[in-house]
């Protein structure tokens, strides 16, 4: 299956002033697939897991000397590792940080050698350890993007309408059906890679289901990895109250069972770091950068996978496909939590990308928009409607009282319309919201 991180990869590999590249992200969406999909183009790869032979993690215990190590492990395997031929591929590489540390070498004495590394939790490791400045370079994954999605379906006809023109108008009804169709299947399935495989070789609910239920106990497994003895049962039950509060401000108040924030804390932080949870921020989205004014008391959470989200609550997910409208009509934190998991798969992956929203707390206007992002140094604010569009007080209020706003988005399963400073995207066009398509249109962008 074909995805965005492909392309990174691959320009990373032609790169003459190339670093070694860890590859960040949650477990199973699709690290290790991808890594070996960038292999097949050398005229070798070298695999070594440390999470399955941890026995490879004492060949870096004597020293951090390229040479050596590549010498021992080319004993070790019985397999040439050779610069400019050879990629070498360090998986779950948090199970061996001396392997971590060692990469800044690499880059130093060996810059000849493709080094790609990939883990699960390296955010634990490197915050122990820590990273080399300038000498290691990251690339974050996230489950498979709906337009990934439309790639596996053979679709790139309809992906590459997606992608690259600038949306004006409505599409034909007929294409816009099939769309929504598309959508109300990923929303059905996710977008774990193996999840999605499974829909498209037998599209059989409970096969995806299966996937999920050994997904989501393979990140519980994962808890005592991270979490002191006394936290794992703050974690567990973080973890399953969370898709329940996916739309709202998190308030500890409104977690079931006899808690307080103090345990609770500690736990979304946790999972945050082990990129199951990513979080809303918000932002007075004044200006550039949105971080810069962002009130950490004040946020949301998403869960990494609108998937395993709806598994996890025990939705009845055949119905996106059976009564798709009605479902868009009832389940919009669903589809609010897809468009944030859509904007973090389409952000730059070389840097881990933030999501944020702005809200205004007044007694006579009260107003909420669900996202705000950047584009050429304009704020952007996203709205997003599960039914029917009607008027948005809040975008309008956040156009009429930001200058630094030319345009804001309204994300629904309606079909385009263009009003006079709003762009009504339908669901399946998240991608043209969080990049350079409609500000050009707009007469904002790059090239304009």
């Amino acid at each position: 299956m074909d995805r965005f991180i492909d392309r990174r990869l691959t320009t990373w590999a032609k790169k003459t002033n190339r670093k070694p590249i860890i590859l960040r992200g949650a477990r199973q969406v699709g690290k290790t697939f991808s890594i070996r999909h960038l292999g097949a183009k050398f005229e070798s790869a070298v695999e070594i897991n440390f999470e399955r032979s941890p026995q490879f993690s004492t060949v870096f215990e004597r020293d951090l000397d390229p040479g050596r190590i590549v010498r021992e492990l080319q004993l070790a395997i019985g397999q040439p590792i050779v610069p400019g031929k050879t990629l070498l591929f360090f998986d779950e590489i948090q199970e061996a940080p001396r392997a971590i540390l060692s990469l800044r070498y690499f880059y130093e004495e060996m810059p000849d050698l493709h080094v790609i590394a990939a883990g699960s939790l390296l955010e634990f490791q490197i915050a122990q350890i820590g990273m080399p400045v300038g000498r290691v370079e990251f690339a974050y994954l996230y489950p498979m993007s709906f337009i990934e999605f439309l790639w596996a379906y053979e679709e790139r006809v309809l992906a590459e309408q997606l992608t690259t023109v600038v949306p004006t108008g409505p599409l034909p009804e007929i294409v816009h059906n099939k769309l929504i169709g598309l959508v109300a299947e990923y929303l059905t399935v996710g977008g774990m890679p193996e999840a999605v495989k499974i829909w498209l070789e037998t599209h059989r609910l409970g096969d995806c289901l299966e996937v999920h239920h050994s997904i989501l106990e393979s990140y519980r497994q994962d808890f005592i990895k991270y979490a002191r003895v006394h936290q794992v049962k703050y974690v567990e039950h973080v973890f399953g109250e969370v898709p329940r509060l996916v739309g709202q401000k998190i308030k500890f108040s409104n977690f079931s069972g006899d808690f307080r924030s103090r345990e609770l804390r500690p736990a979304i932080e946790l999972l945050i770091k082990g990129c199951l949870f990513n979080p809303i921020l918000h932002s007075a989205a004044n200006g550039i950068p949105l971080g810069a004014e962002v009130n950490h008391r004040k946020f949301k959470l998403i869960f990494v996978d609108i998937g395993l989200m709806q598994t996890l609550l025990g939705n009845n997910t055949a119905a996106w496909v059976l009564d798709t409208q009605a479902s868009f009509v009832n389940r919009g934190t669903v589809v609010e939590a897809f468009v944030g998991q859509e904007l973090l798969s389409y952000a730059p992956q070389n840097r881990k990308n933030n999501l944020y929203y702005w809200h205004r707390e007044a007694r006579s206007s009260n107003a909420e928009v669900d996202y705000v992002t950047a584009i050429d140094q304009r704020v952007i604010p996203i709205e997003v409607k599960s039914g029917s569009i009607g008027k948005n007080k809040s975008l309008d209020i956040f156009l009429k009282t930001k200058d630094n706003s030319p345009y804001g988005v309204l994300i629904s399963p309606r079909n385009f319309i263009r009003k006079e400073k709003q762009f009504c995207l339908p669901i399946y066009h998240t991608y043209a919201a969080g990049n350079f398509l409609l500000s050009r249109s707009a007469g904002t962008g790059p090239g304009v």
